[in-house]
């Protein structure tokens, strides 16, 4: 089973750092890193989000990870993990066995937001006012100092985007919401429902937009393994009939 983690807007695999000691060796954690961070720093990120979910479909299928995999993203990354799962199917491919979605609301409530506009100054107070400069003020104000034109164009991706009508997927999901989360409410977290034929488990945890960094990421991990556990049960007594003699 291969996760593929979609990261959130600024975001870096370093997110997903240690995941695969906690989801087990028959998890294989997939992080995404994004053109415009970390070695693909020289390259310029995307600020369409239609032809970096037909890009990041493309590597998917290059490096043969679009079978027999699920996806996670949070915030940007819930987005784009959707997208990515309807682009594939689109195509003809499977559907990821589970969508994880997290610090996100539902795709056709996308279109409220003009952060990528805000000044420099504004930005920095926006992810200050999320908890995404974490305990160290100092080095995270650094930090994210560098990271200002690639968040803006993360969030120019997820701002201009428009939700188009079509059938829901039909893989189960499950979505993460957090207790002081201003972005994705629990409501809003709830309407992901619509977008699946499959089952929505809908978890409520303490913390922040960035609690998967938190005292949170226990709990979210656990689930995390649980579902992927309910998916491999499942596959392996698909196999086990098949290997019985008619």
């Amino acid at each position: 089973m291969r996760l593929v983690c979609l990261p959130y807007a600024g975001g870096t695999p370093s997110v997903h750092r240690n995941w695969a000691a906690h989801l087990g060796d028959d998890v294989h954690v997939v992080p995404v890193l994004l053109p415009g961070r970390g070695l693909r720093s020289r390259e310029t990120p995307y600020t369409d989000l239609g032809a970096l979910v037909a890009d990041l479909a493309d590597a998917l299928i290059e490096h043969e990870l679009a079978q027999d995999y699920a996806l996670f993203g949070h915030s940007m990354g819930a987005l784009l993990a959707y997208e990515v799962a309807r682009e594939l199917r689109d195509r003809g491919l499977p559907e990821p066995a589970h969508l994880f979605v997290s610090g996100s609301k539902a795709p056709h409530l996308y279109g409220d937001r003009r952060d990528h506009l805000l000044s420099d100054a504004d930005l920095r107070q926006l992810v200050r006012d999320l908890g995404g400069l974490g305990a160290d003020d100092t080095i995270g104000s650094s930090y994210l100092e560098r990271r200002l034109p690639v968040l803006r164009a993360d969030l120019t991706v997820c701002e201009t985007y428009r939700w188009t009508p079509r059938r829901p997927l039909s893989c189960p999901m499950t979505a993460f919401s957090a207790t002081g989360d201003p972005i994705a409410s629990a409501h809003e977290m709830e309407a992901w429902r619509v977008h699946t034929r499959g089952s929505l488990l809908r978890h409520h945890v303490e913390g922040d937009h960035f609690f998967l960094n938190g005292p949170s990421r226990p709990y979210l991990l656990r689930e995390i393994r649980a579902e992927l556990d309910r998916h491999l049960a499942r596959r392996l007594d698909r196999l086990d009939r098949l290997d019985r003699p008619m």
